[in-house]
């Protein structure tokens, strides 16, 4: 299952139109607009070829100017990264080594990414 939310703009002055059309179509769920004619809706799909025909049917209702996937949640995608992270090992090696006191660790940035192995035997203590 995948949900994407989407932002609608039309002119001001089709507004009403357009947020009655999108309640109508049947393929999205309405959830607000503004005064400026940006409309917020969702919609869900088995897939993303779903979804992407869903967004072609709101692209055609007439005063729509654009309709722009900003946030799409998918939980194939979700279950990859669960994997991922589940897999991972979530804690660097250097962090869990007794023999370190935590005080001499000198924080660079993202330790993730930094090489830990020999990281404690050579950088610097701090007074």
């Amino acid at each position: 299952m995948n949900i994407s939310s989407i932002v609608v703009q039309t002119l001001p002055k089709y507004l009403d139109q357009v947020v009655e059309d999108l309640k109508k179509c049947e393929v999205c769920d309405y959830h607000l607009h503004d005064e400026k004619g940006r409309v917020i809706i969702t919609i869900e799909g088995k897939d993303v070829s779903e979804e992407l025909s869903k967004l072609r049917v709101i692209e055609a209702i007439p005063h729509v100017i654009t309709a722009d996937m900003q946030m799409a949640y998918s939980e194939d995608e979700l279950d990859e990264h669960m994997e991922v992270l589940n897999n991972a090992d979530a804690v660097p090696k250097m962090l869990n080594d007794d023999t370190i006191d935590p005080k001499d660790i000198v924080y660079r940035g993202d330790l993730k990414k930094k090489d830990l192995e020999g990281f404690a035997k050579t950088f610097d203590k701090v007074d």
